[in-house]
């Protein structure tokens, strides 16, 4: 097994050798109905849970899983027998049969999945948030521009019908001036639901302990980070990065926004004392298109629930509650009133711990028809990117204390 330093300088020179000679590796060409074999890499509790949605798509072939840790490869295993398994996610990537990936690995590692796969002349399927900080999120995009790689990006809203029914209402004739966003998410569970027990296998012997940690500061083996890593500024961005990028980014598309100007975050932790991150709070996000979007959280109350998403203009207001209905209520009809404009048919509600939602299944599947087609997917890399960078905007503000802004021309946080 690699040592860390070899780890990150092999993949930082596949990186540079790809920006120099702008090749990528050859792509079986799929037909409309070819079978698309599929690889995963991370393969937690979120891994697992949508390649079992890929393996309800029709013509999808499980073909191999890596993960850093042993277990998680024996967990596939028993629903999916037949699979190859690898605790180095580059060896799943040499095998030329493998289509497309999954990537659902911690966030700090995502940069270190994307570049090499798409290198390997993979299509990728991204988990949010799509990258760990703008010198990240630039590195991918260096290495998708001009690739021909299909990326689609989970933020599986995008693939809802709530998109097609907020379009119905996104008009200057039924929302007049839009001036303000207000999105929440509130939830009554310690660590946001996120704890986890620690398996007595979770040791040196059974993790790839320099494969997980990546560029990350180095430190002696932990099975806590690996386990708990949602606990670490090292490898995540906390609630901001699990469930304000859902809301960020479902808004972002449909409006066509930008990256913030400048944003503020404050907040703190007052329930979670084995997290490093805030369990409580307020960011606000003002966008260069004069409006301000702020979003709230916490874990010690669900009274608001998980969403209820308010887009306000000065003629109407658009409502997008936690099952992804839309509703619309102008700005003379009096509050508590029946709306006029129906809500369209009740979403079911999955139990992600990390997303909710159903439509994940439906995003999976755009994707594999874009793997065959070779159109934009419903989440493409643009908005994971601007998405990304709002939400790193968000943590700096909170760990500088500060607000902090966007500079357009460097593409850095200052």
């Amino acid at each position: 097994m690699p040592t860390r330093r070899e780890f990150v300088r092999n993949v930082l020179a596949g990186a540079a050798a790809l920006a120099v000679t702008e090749t990528f590796a050859p792509r079986r060409v799929l037909g409309a109905n070819d079978r698309i074999r599929l690889g995963l890499i991370g393969a937690g509790g979120r891994g697992q849970e949508i390649f079992k949605s890929a393996l309800q798509c029709p013509n999808v072939e499980a073909a191999a899983v890596a993960d850093v840790y042993t277990r998680r490869l024996d967990e596939v295993k028993k629903f999916a027998p037949q699979i190859k398994t690898y605790q180095d996610f580059r060896k799943l990537l040499d095998d030329k049969s493998i289509d497309a990936v999954l990537i659902a690995t911690p966030q700090h590692q995502h940069v270190l999945n994307f570049v090499p796969a798409l290198q390997a002349g993979k299509d990728v399927y991204q988990e949010k948030t799509m990258a760990f900080n703008p010198n990240h999120a630039k590195r991918m995009r260096k290495v998708f521009q001009g690739s021909g790689r299909v990326v689609q990006i989970g933020i599986q809203s995008t693939s809802s019908d709530a998109v097609a029914r907020a379009k119905e209402f996104l008009t200057p004739e039924k929302m007049g001036t839009i001036t303000a966003i207000h999105t929440h998410h509130y939830r009554n569970a310690p660590y946001g639901g996120w704890k986890r027990a620690i398996p007595a296998d979770c040791d040196a012997q059974h993790v790839d302990w320099p494969g997980f940690q990546g560029e990350a500061k180095p430190r002696p083996f932990e099975a806590n980070r690996v386990i708990n890593w949602r606990f670490y500024w090292d490898y995540a961005g906390g609630n901001v990065y699990e469930n304000m990028v859902h809301q960020v980014g479902f808004w972002y598309k449909l409006m066509g926004l930008k990256i913030p100007a400048s944003v503020t975050m404050t907040g703190a932790n007052y329930l979670s004392p084995e997290m490093e991150l805030p369990d409580t709070m307020d960011v606000s996000m003002s966008q260069p298109e004069n409006l301000l979007f702020t979003w709230n959280s916490m874990f010690g109350n669900k009274y608001f629930g998980e969403g209820d998403d308010l887009v306000l203009g000065n003629k109407g207001t658009i409502l997008r509650d936690d099952r992804d209905q839309i509703r619309y209520e102008p700005q003379d009809k009096p509050r508590g009133t029946k709306s006029a404009e129906p809500a369209g048919p009740p979403a079911k509600k999955s139990a992600d711990l990390i997303a909710g939602g159903d439509a994940t299944l439906t995003h999976i599947q755009n994707f594999f028809d874009c793997v065959r087609s070779r159109k934009e997917p419903n989440c493409p890399f643009e908005i994971g990117f601007r998405s990304a960078i709002a939400c790193y905007m968000s943590i700096t503000s909170y760990r500088e204390k500060r607000t902090v802004r966007w500079d357009e021309k460097t593409e850095e946080v200052v």
